[in-house]
């Protein structure tokens, strides 16, 4: 007596579910990107200082788009001036001299920390619930 048509079908489900399970993983890595960018975002705004508030509704954001290793998007501000507010610059009087400095506000980096954090923290949801959906 043989077990092959019972064989053959429990790899049958067995692929279909691992078919299943890749399409589900597949698209985590830009779901992740794309909500802990938009953290990022938002919290690059939060942290632009407002005079007009023309810089701080100038960040935007690419769309995720898929690499042969992995994704990718970019945050980003149109601001001419924005790269100035962020890592600081030198004053300088009508003579071209440098009389002083002004800080850097590091909005962008503080962003990329933001996303960081998010990142790991909703890969580590999403695995989990790629894992509760197909564990039986």
């Amino acid at each position: 007596m043989s077990n092959e048509s019972e064989n053959r079908a429990a790899i049958d489900r067995y692929r279909k579910e691992l078919k299943a399970m890749f399409d589900d993983i597949s698209d985590i890595d830009v779901k992740v990107l794309n909500k802990a960018v938009n953290a990022g975002m938002a919290d690059a705004a939060k942290n632009t200082p407002v005079l007009s508030g023309f810089m701080r509704g100038s960040w935007f954001t690419s769309h995720a788009v898929k690499l042969r290793d992995g994704v990718a998007k970019v945050l980003m501000n149109s601001a001419d001036y924005s790269s100035f507010v962020n890592d600081g610059h030198r004053v300088v009087n009508k003579s071209g001299e440098t009389v002083g400095f002004i800080k850097g506000k590091y909005m962008l980096e503080h962003a990329i920390d933001k996303v960081d954090k998010t990142m790991a923290k909703e890969f580590e949801k999403e695995v989990e619930r790629v894992n509760k959906k197909h564990d039986h």
